[in-house]
């Protein structure tokens, strides 16, 4: 399963001078993290709150001061039908030297060992280094959010740029180098070595509002069929690939 490990002052809302949470008033959302989060729901993602929260539960940071605007901030975004699986709070101070704050990576032992993770798809959002540092820990991508990358840059780079294929296929009658990218719509370069199925392959392309590239080498002096043939076949098997799980796909 593909999880988005999720910080949560600084990523989700925004952290305060104080840098404590501990009254309702404090939350602020960050900009574009609800709409950002949904397509995450929408694409089959899991989502983890992994959080570090200095000395909760000492008199500086009472438990229940933390407790209520928690709860908001989980009401507010189960409210936008994003819920997370698991929320992981590490309580204790840097000098306690802990084996669950970030970014060591205790608090997710059990999490990480239970479940079937695509650690090739899943990452860690966050803002500072620690969280980088965690995401280096658990063997997944780092995402940080600052002045130049918002959650907007999250859901591209994420969600969209892997939705490209490339499918090299050799045959005795073809050789065939195809690519996708299903979320450009720039010409690509098309030669199959026949002019009307050039032509036929790019109104597919620009109607479907993909780029595909193509280079074909086939037998064309016996005839056509096995270059038309065998570009569908390669067509369609970059198209699968780029599509993926094909989740928040409708007819």
């Amino acid at each position: 399963m593909n999880v988005l490990f999720v910080d949560r002052d600084g990523t989700l809302i925004e952290e305060p001078d104080d840098f404590q949470v501990d009254r309702i008033d404090k939350v602020r959302l960050v900009k574009n993290v609800i709409p950002a989060m949904q397509e995450f729901v929408r694409a089959g993602y899991r989502l983890v709150m992994v959080s570090n929260q200095d000395g909760l539960g000492t008199d500086s940071f009472p438990t229940e001061d933390f407790e209520g605007p928690q709860q908001f901030v989980i009401d507010l975004f189960d409210s936008q039908g994003i819920r997370f699986d698991e929320i992981f709070i590490c309580p204790h101070l840097p000098e306690d030297h802990c084996e669950c704050r970030k970014p060591r990576a205790g608090l997710l032992t059990r999490y990480l060992a239970a479940n079937a993770i695509d650690l090739g798809r899943s990452a860690v959002v966050g803002d500072r280094e620690t969280d980088a540092q965690l995401a280096d820990a658990i063997g997944v991508r780092a995402f940080l959010l600052d002045e130049k990358t918002g959650w907007d840059d999250v859901v591209e780079s994420i969600l969209r740029a892997d939705r490209t294929a490339t499918v090299v296929r050799k045959t005795n009658e073809t050789k065939i180098e195809l690519s996708v990218n299903l979320d450009s719509t720039r010409a690509g370069a098309i030669s199959s070595g026949i002019g009307f199925f050039d032509h036929m392959l790019e109104q597919i392309s620009k109607h479907g509002g993909f780029r595909l590239d193509l280079a074909c080498s086939g037998d064309l002096h016996i005839d056509e069929h096995h270059t038309v043939e065998d570009v569908a076949i390669s067509l369609g098997t970059a198209l699968k690939k780029a599509l993926g799980s094909k989740h928040g796909i409708g007819r």
